[in-house]
């Protein structure tokens, strides 16, 4: 197999060709990957990817993987169709970067995992947060113990498709996504939990659907016990006018803000560490990037040193796994109005 140290430019190929497809494009091109194949099932988007990109475009994933000679691809499709394209592609050993969520039925994600191992292929869930240089910094000084024992946290991404009048593409179908915004966005949320906070013990959800017409929720609340005793908010909703990402990592030392609500993100790291400054006031400081936002293709290039120079998978598909299995636990527990236990 390519894709070694020393190796040649790596061959990449995109499966679904939407939205999201573009974000890992770019990433490629910044990596120094050719992305000389796709495979797109619209025939319209097929003709304007082809020319976009200047890559063939496949009615079908299995043609291309079939005719091509790739070493990674990056699964883009609705969530429905993840598991069965990253699957052909690792048993065939292809690198692959699956965006979120694996799959909603744990058994496949069991089975993709399984089969990156059996090949050796790199399989990366597209969880980009993790990749972002603000969630890195905020990763580091939690690890380096800046803000003590964590004891709390405030999770948030909240949307409202940029004021459309519905959801957009298939979102809204239960079929083809699985779930509304507790899966589309509480997925990344469910991951960088467990990033800044560790495993999570139990989750309690509620959800309701009050804005669109659609077969899915539009807004969801989730409550998490860690491990550790920490508690945990997790906030998502299609119905918040303007765009949120932001988080709040509380510990007995300190704490870590970080928000776009108002302004271009930045990270407040707050101390007492050298005294006791009034209710609002203490020690602070603030780390600013020159480009906050490029998560994406941060995380594409950090799938091509995995696959390059053997560096850590940043989002394993274990990791993947785990952000599922937490979201199932959160509409489970929206189904019966209990805790449900989620324990490893």
């Amino acid at each position: 197999m390519s894709g070694v140290p020393g190796s040649e430019a790596l061959n990449v190929g995109i499966i679904g060709a939407g939205g999201i497809s573009q974000r890992h494009f770019d990433g490629y091109r910044h990596g120094g990957a050719n992305v000389v194949a796709f495979a797109e099932v619209s025939e319209g988007t097929r003709a304007r990817r082809e020319h976009e990109w200047l890559a063939r475009g496949y009615a079908s994933f299995a043609d291309m993987l079939e005719r091509e000679n790739l070493q990674a691809v990056s699964i883009c499709t609705p969530n429905a169709f993840h598991a069965p394209a990253a699957l052909e592609a690792l048993r065939r050993g292809i690198h692959v970067l699956c965006e979120k969520p694996l799959s909603l039925d744990l058994e496949d994600c069991d089975a993709m995992i399984a089969a990156a191992k059996e090949s050796g292929a790199v399989l990366q869930t597209g969880h980009h947060l993790r990749s972002s240089p603000l969630v890195e910094t905020a990763k580091r000084l939690i690890d380096e113990g800046r803000i003590g024992r964590v004891t709390f946290m405030r999770l948030r991404q909240a949307h409202d498709w940029g004021g459309a009048a519905e959801v957009r593409g298939v979102f809204g179908s239960l079929a083809a996504s699985g779930g509304g915004t507790l899966l589309d966005n509480g997925c990344h949320m469910m991951d960088l939990a467990r990033h800044f906070g560790g495993d999570v013990r139990s989750i309690f959800a509620r959800m309701n659907t009050l804005k669109f017409e659609t077969e899915v929720e539009d807004v969801s609340v989730a409550s998490l016990e860690f491990e550790t005793g920490a508690l945990g908010s997790v906030e998502n909703s299609w119905t918040a006018t303007g765009w949120e990402e932001s988080f709040a990592v509380y510990g007995t030392q300190g704490s870590l803000e970080c928000s776009n609500r108002l302004g271009k993100p930045r990270l407040r790291l707050f101390t007492r560490e050298y005294g006791f400054g009034g209710w609002d006031q203490g020690d602070e400081t603030w780390y600013e990037f020159a480009d906050s936002t490029n998560g994406h293709v941060r995380s594409v290039q950090h799938f091509l040193a995995s696959i390059t120079a053997g560096t850590k998978v940043v989002c394993s598909g274990e990791d993947g796994r785990e952000s599922v299995r937490l979201v199932l636990g959160g509409y489970e527990s929206a189904r019966s109005g209990q805790s449900v236990k989620v324990s490893v």
